[in-house]
């Protein structure tokens, strides 16, 4: 099957909102610890420069959202978030979307993709960040504080559009 991503729509919030709820609940890759309502995620999906949907198997299977890191001066350089359905993992749902934010980021006038706080757990996201050929900034100790209460590294990456 063929992962189909695009522009998100009205009627996709619900399942982008079990989605993006989900990674945060888990606690260990997102930094917000507060779920979505639909109100909220109707606001948020539209107030990002782009938020896309991953279809797989007539479904919505993931998301994601792209935004400027920064203003002013630095608003050429874009961050972005990943949220794949934990029932669709393993399917090269992320890595689509991934690479289709690196397209659209260059659409939309970006010099770089830029992640703050890739949670040094997450090592799916770290393989799949560093074969598409982004680049590690360092480790920053601490820097994530896990559902449990424990702290955890992140690591920032880039890469240039």
């Amino acid at each position: 099957m063929e992962v189909l991503i695009r522009e998100y729509r009205a009627d996709d919030l619900a399942a982008m909102i079990s989605i993006w709820n989900e990674i945060v609940e888990e606690g260990i890759a997102f930094p917000q610890d507060h779920p979505l309502d639909l109100d909220g995620a109707a606001r948020f999906f539209q107030s990002q420069s782009f938020t896309g949907v991953a279809e797989f198997g007539g479904q919505i299977a993931g998301l994601y959202i792209l935004h400027p890191n920064n203003v002013g001066r630095c608003a050429h350089l874009a961050n972005a978030s990943f949220a794949v359905s934990s029932l669709l993992r393993g399917k090269k749902v992320g890595e689509s979307l991934v690479l289709h934010s690196l397209c659209k980021g260059k659409e939309l006038g970006f010099r770089v993709l830029q992640f703050n706080a890739v949670v040094k757990t997450n090592t799916a996201a770290i393989h799949l960040y560093e074969k598409l050929g982004f680049t590690r900034l360092g480790t920053i100790p601490g820097g994530f504080r896990m559902k449990n209460g424990s702290f955890e590294d992140i690591i920032p990456f880039y890469i240039e559009l």
